[in-house]
This record gives structure tokens, C-alpha cells and sequence, in this order.
């Protein structure tokens, strides 16, 4: 979006702050406000927004920078990826915002990452922001490499790696931040989208690309990473998925539902206390939700396991009792036994599925991959005949005998005949 009004480096306003990087969104904004521990929090439509703000503008508001398909902020309702960002708390190291733009700027921006769209002044401390072309779920995987790959970047300069949630809300512009009593300040750069991909390819380690031979030798430690960011969103796709097909109606699962689901967002986010907020509003969506203290309590252990999973000692232990490590690994056959899901379900699901099932895709792929090895034999087929037929022509019309062609050529005297009296006609 082209702002008329605001010339690079210049200031935005709070309106513009919000269509600048929602104005041609699809899916649902969140406006929110921190109550406490809790989120106040509403949903929009993009072009709802700025008739919103009018009744949000005050202390510690906030805003999605990614949209969602449903009026719900979690991992698996995100409907469209829009930003990349990190978040820089500067406070904690005594650093001056203005002072660490400028060693970013100096350090930085261009070397190790590209140029922000928007430096956020959030009252304490920093916000780097990127537009990026709209992608789907699907690329959460490597959204979240990109995320990481630059937040680990600026750790040293107080980067909150908890900022990795696609789900983060940052504070709107002119917004005040009661904790420093300051304006929330935003400066615009530049309006360039980038490209995912364009990113990857420009400033990522190499990753793993779908369809590719695996390499020898132990794999990266950021594709690794790369490898567990898509499991674990393909996982928690299939649990929404799942209620979906049930109609929320999951009674009698529903424990196992919110522990696997808090369990593989802590895998997902590293943070413990948005993995539960999420997890208590999947909970809300239920036909039948438990109360709060009920999913804090049948889900706690999910979060022990995270921690432990994280914990060095934890996982020494672990393997040398023979697992692969710390945390849960638990088996498709074992989530299928828990949740009881049954084939018809499974055809529906991205990774939860038993061996008749993979036995299906696989096969599907086999004859697939057939079908289209038999059409480019074919189109080459055809490809070579032609061509075989015009150079037979062009040495007829050089005045050589249909059996010197059919020599020089390697095919019978009858298909010469045939070329030269198809051509005639």
C-alpha cells in the first residue's frame, strides 16, 4: 500500500500503522489489550479496522501481524502470514532504542538480514518488522526458520525469541505503554514485499526442499529445526482438523485432545505460557469445554514434558534407557488408539495416519508418478517423430531416394513412403 502522506523514515499514525500492513488482507485482524495475565482481545475484518481503533486508542493496544480464517488467534487458525518480525528488548541490556537502530543499521540491516518495513518504538524497547507477500499455513515451516534464523541473530541485542509465535500481537502506533508511560512510536522505511522464498534463498542456511534426495551425513542443525517446525504444525493441523470433522464434539477425548495440543504448541513456540492461552481457547470451542482449572490441570504434564525435552541431563537419561529422547514421541499408532481415528478420518489427515492408509498414499503417488512418466514418454514420442518426419522431407526435396533416407534416418522404406504421402495430400 502507497502512503501519500509519509515519506521514508517519516512516522505513522495509527490507522496507518494497521492498513499498511493489513489493507489488503484476507481472514481476521486481533485487536487486543493486556488485562493482568489475561488478553482482552476482539477480531476484525481488515477493513473494519480502522473505525475499531477509535474505540482501542489508549494504553497497551495491540494488534495481530498475521490474520486468521476464524475470529480465534492460535497456531492453527492462521489464514495468512503477512509479517516476519523480532521483537528487541533493549530495556534489559541498558541499551537506548535509539542507539541500538543505529548499531543495527550500522551491523545489520544488509548484511546478516535485509532492510525492516517498520521499526516500532514500543516504549521500552524495539520492533523490527518485514512484510512479506501473503502465504498460507502451509508455509508456517519455514516462516518460522526465517523467524528464528533472525531472532537468534540479534540475541545478543536482547532479542525475545518467545516472538517466534505466528500468532504475536505488537502495539499499535500512538498507543501508550503504561509501563513507561511513553508513545508508541512507528517509523516507516520502505513498502516492499518480500518474497518467502526470495528470503530463504538470500539469507537461510540451506534447507531441506520437498522431493529432494536425502543427503549423507547428519543434517543441519536449522533443518533439523526446519523438519521439526513442520511436524509439529502438520500435527496440530490434523487435531483442528479432527474437531472438525467431529463437530467439536469430542467427549470422553477431550483431556487428550488439549494435552497433545499444548504439548506440540510449546514444541512449536517455546513458550509455555502462550501454548496454554491457545490451548484454553481450543477449549472454548468445544461443544463441551472444560473449565479452566480442568485444562490446566489434565494438561500441565504436556508442559513438564516440553521442559524436559529441552533439558540437557533430561535427555541424556532418556536415551540411555533406549528412547530417543526427553518429551513425548509418541507413535501415529498410539495417537490413532487414543483418539480413535478411524480411516475415513485418517484419508482426511496430513501425518496422523496408520500403515493401510500410507499403503494408500503410497500407491496413489506410484500410479501418479506412472500416469506422468507416460506422458512425457509419449509428448517425447510425438516430439521425434515430427521432427524425424520434417528432416525426412527436407532430404527428399534434396532429391535422395526413399531408401538412402530410410538408411540415414534408421526407419523402414514404408514409413518414408508413409511421411512423403501424408505430406502430398
Amino acid at each position: 500500500m502507497q502512503l501519500h502522506n509519509v515519506t521514508p523514515f517519516g512516522s505513522l499514525n495509527a490507522v496507518e500503522h494497521v492498513n499498511m500492513q493489513h489493507g489488503d488482507a484476507d481472514g481476521w485482524v486481533t485487536l487486543a489489550k493486556k488485562q493482568g495475565n489475561s488478553w482482552q482481545q476482539w477480531h476484525y475484518r481488515p477493513d473494519e479496522l480502522a473505525q475499531a481503533l477509535s474505540k482501542w486508542l489508549g494504553e497497551d493496544v495491540y494488534f495481530s501481524q498475521n490474520t486468521f480464517y476464524i475470529p480465534q488467534r492460535r497456531i492453527d487458525t492462521i489464514r495468512q502470514l503477512r509479517a516476519l518480525y523480532v521483537d528487541l528488548d533493549c530495556y534489559l541490556l541498558g541499551y537506548a532504542p535509539e542507539w541500538l537502530l543505529g548499531a543495527l543499521e550500522l551491523d545489520f540491516f544488509r548484511q546478516s538480514m535485509p532492510e525492516p518495513n517498520l521499526v516500532i518504538f514500543s516504549g521500552r524497547g524495539l520492533v523490527l518488522v518485514w512484510f512479506i507477500e501473503p502465504v498460507p499455513y502451509q508455509a508456517l515451516p519455514l516462516w518460522a526458520a526465517l523467524q528464528k534464523h533472525f531472532g537468534q541473530a540479534l540475541q545478543r541485542l536482547g532479542a525475545d525469541m518467545k516472538s517466534s509465535d505466528p500468532t504475536r500481537v505488537f502495539r499499535v502506533a500512538g498507543s501508550i505503554n503504561s509501563k513507561s508511560g511513553q508513545t508508541v512510536m512507528v517509523q516507516y522505511r520502505h513498502n516492499y514485499r518480500y518474497k518467502l522464498r526470495d528470503l530463504q534463498y538470500e539469507w537461510l542456511p540451506e534447507l531441506p526442499q520437498t522431493g529432494a534426495k536425502k543427503k549423507k551425513g547428519r543434517p543441519s542443525k536449522l533443518a533439523r529445526l526446519f523438519n521439526a517446525y513442520s511436524l509439529h504444525a502438520a500435527r496440530l493441523a490434523d487435531l483442528t482438523r479432527l474437531l472438525e470433522l467431529r463437530g467439536w464434539d469430542v467427549k470422553g477425548q477431550r483431556e487428550v485432545i488439549l494435552f497433545l495440543y499444548r504439548y506440540w504448541t510449546c514444541c512449536f513456540l517455546g513458550d509455555t505460557e502462550e501454548a496454554l492461552r491457545q490451548t484454553l481457547e481450543l477449549n472454548s470451542q468445544l461443544r463441551e469445554p472444560l473449565n479452566e482449572n480442568e485444562v490446566v490441570k489434565a494438561t500441565k504434564s504436556a508442559e513438564k514434558a516440553w521442559q524436559a525435552k529441552n533439558d540437557k541431563q533430561a535427555n541424556e537419561i532418556a536415551k540411555a534407557k533406549g528412547y530417543p529422547g526427553a518429551g513425548y514421541n509418541i507413535s501415529n499408532k498410539k495417537l490413532i488408539e487414543w483418539l480413535q481415528i478411524s480411516l475415513e478420518e485418517q484419508r482426511l489427515l496430513k501425518t496422523i495416519i496408520g500403515p493401510e492408509e500410507k499403503r494408500h498414499r503410497d500407491l496413489v503417488a506410484t500410479q501418479k508418478a506412472r500416469r506422468e512418466a507416460g506422458v512425457k514418454a509419449r509428448d517425447e514420442y510425438l516430439k521425434q517423430a515430427q521432427e524425424r518426419q520434417q528432416r525426412a522431407l527436407e532430404l527428399y526435396k534434396q532429391h535422395y531416394k526413399q531408401e538412402e533416407i530410410a538408411d540415414i534416418l534408421g526407419v523402414s522404406q514404408q514409413m518414408i513412403s508413409e511421411y512423403i504421402r501424408s505430406n502430398n495430400q
